[in-house]
């Protein structure tokens, strides 16, 4: 169990509320889990922009990197604790890291935990984060950067909405085999990966486990242990049919028909000219006492073997590792992705050797304001219903009173047609009177 050391970082601006978790055993300087967790929001007494950019450093490897803001987003649990890093422009790759004291995680959990909150909808773009050695140089970060592990939501059109977990491993990057889900609503969630000592690890999402096991087992870090024995073959008398054909089994003498046969109900037309049309033939129909290809029955084959195994070997190429788990440095986290629409809002960044810290810390953040959360999209929802139905009936309205004028137009129209009518006439008998 760690000790965990409450401390706070003077930012000039007011207080950044981190954690420090230190092996209980020694108390040395060597720490994992500075600065966990990130909360960017706590004690800045309003003056968050300052604050966060001073602990956070946008690369410059390239001119059109997006620009995180800090922000709650449109709703939220909590108007200050909820504040986050959010992306604030479409069409853009972001990336922007924060260093802390480097650390190893050798002969102890690590855990990586934040929040993602897609209330843009997300249709394509990440929401992962990035570990990285102490060597990053932070102003070059990109795509391709030398990372420890990627963890974190992905989502790209309905295919592709699943949870990254990828360690760096003597040089590649490896993908996990399996397919873990991600959220795809548009509501905060808590993102959870445990890497433990034993090379065992889990996933949880919202503090619930979706995913566990063996690295060696759900990634391809080493070869198999065991491979096919490359001078084993399979015996020649193997027989490893298991039905045969019954050899007393004789096909019919009337089996063999044809598969369409002329229409026997069909006549020639009457006015077929055989020198003009040629020779009338039938149409032909499916023959219904056609069977088919025939076969032999089959049976038992009493020479069966069973299905012939290729005897395996110990691999020479394998060599049990006990510390894939392990990284010799970690000292950056960072986030580096692709953003279709904008807005999503990272959070409640989290990195210790403590699982049971770290859900603590899970409910004491993301469990705290998650239903409060929840009723504010309610309540804005219900807002635009309400909106929408007035507007609704206002054009309805609108549409009602734009009837009754065009109405009250042409009757009076019709008044004037009326009038103008008997004026004519009245002129009209004037001048007969006259004439």
């Amino acid at each position: 169990m760690a000790e965990i050391v409450h401390s706070c970082l003077d930012t000039g601006v007011g207080q950044l509320t981190h954690w420090l978790i230190l092996p209980h055993s020694t108390l040395q300087s060597t720490i994992l889990g500075p600065l966990c967790p990130f909360d960017l929001s706590l004690n800045f007494n309003g003056h968050f922009a300052d604050a966060w950019k001073s602990r956070w450093v946008e690369s410059k490897h390239k001119s059109d990197y997006g620009k995180f803001v800090l922000s709650a987003g449109k709703f939220y649990g909590d108007v200050e604790k909820d504040k986050g890093l959010q992306t604030s422009q479409d069409a853009r790759f972001y990336s922007a890291s924060s260093r802390f004291e480097s650390f190893s995680n050798k002969d102890q959990p690590l855990v990586i935990q934040f929040t993602v909150k897609h209330e843009q909808n997300i249709d394509c773009g990440g929401g992962y984060i990035k570990l990285f050695p102490a060597d990053l140089n932070q102003e070059e970060m990109h795509g391709d950067s030398t990372y420890n592990i990627m963890f974190g939501p992905d989502i790209c059109g309905p295919g592709t909405k699943k949870v990254h977990v990828i360690f760096h491993y003597k040089g590649k990057n490896h993908l996990i085999n399996k397919d873990i889900r991600c959220k795809d609503d548009e509501y905060t969630h808590l993102y959870t990966l445990v890497v433990n000592p034993d090379n065992t690890y889990e996933v949880k999402i919202d503090n619930k486990k979706v995913e566990s096991g063996s690295l060696e087992e759900d990634w391809d870090f080493l070869p198999p242990k065991k491979i096919k024995d490359p001078d084993a073959e399979k015996p020649d008398d193997w027989d490893d049919n298991e039905k045969i054909d019954d050899p007393e089994d004789k096909k019919p003498e009337d089996w063999d028909v044809a598969e369409n046969i002329p229409d026997p109900d069909a006549k020639k037309p009457d006015d077929w000219d055989d020198e003009m049309d040629g020779e009338w033939e039938p149409p032909m129909i499916t023959n219904p006492d056609f069977k088919g290809e025939w076969k032999p029955k089959q049976i038992d084959n009493p020479a069966y073997k069973g299905k012939w195994v290729h005897p395996e070997i110990d691999n020479p190429d394998y060599t049990a590792d006990a510390e894939i788990y392990k990284y010799d440095s970690v000292g950056v986290i960072g986030l580096d992705l692709w953003q279709v629409k904008s807005g999503t809002v990272f959070d409640n960044f989290l990195i210790t050797n403590d699982p049971k810290l770290a859900e603590e810390v899970g409910n004491e953040t993301w469990g705290e304001t998650k239903d409060p959360e929840k009723k504010m999209k309610e309540s804005q929802e219900e807002e635009e219903r309400k909106k929408r139905e007035e507007g609704m009936n206002k054009k309805e309205e609108d549409e009602e009173d734009k009837e009754e004028e065009e109405e009250d137009e042409e009757d009076y129209e019709d008044e004037e047609d009326e009038e103008d009518r008997e004026e004519e006439e009245e002129t009209d008998s004037k001048l007969k009177d006259e004439l």
